[in-house]
């Protein structure tokens, strides 16, 4: 999961996911290291805009409500029943995606710094 280190939303929902990642099969990388920065410019995004978070899954990258459905999906009951949204189009999830996304930083905030891991969390952690 490249998040967005500085945005309190994004973080939160880091937190989120390593509390209710019983298999433990996330991994997380900050979209401002060096290697979040190569993982957005592979994939043709803007390492400069964090609009996006994204989820590789399989080896597949997943963006906006799709990453997040994803995230669900692997969590396991009951957040995967959150899945169900993937029923909506696309053009509807992904445009609440992102209004959230815009809005992020007035809603939810900014971190001065990058979450740092617990110990017991480092190995979660790729960058």
């Amino acid at each position: 999961m490249i998040y967005d280190g500085y945005c309190g939303l994004c973080s939160s929902a880091v937190q989120f996911v390593l509390r209710h990642d019983r298999s433990k099969v996330f991994r997380f990388v900050a979209a401002q290291s060096e290697l979040g920065t190569s993982i957005y410019r592979h994939y043709g995004l803007d390492p400069q805009n964090y609009e996006t978070f994204i989820v590789l899954a399989d080896g597949i990258p997943l963006f906006a409500s799709d990453a997040v459905i994803e995230i669900g999906r692997r969590l396991g009951l009951p957040w995967s029943l959150g899945t169900a949204v993937g029923a909506l189009p696309r053009r509807v999830r992904d445009g609440l995606y992102f209004w959230i996304a815009r809005h992020r930083m007035r809603f939810f905030g900014r971190r001065d710094t990058c979450h740092l891991p617990a110990p017991d969390e480092r190995d979660r952690f790729l960058a």
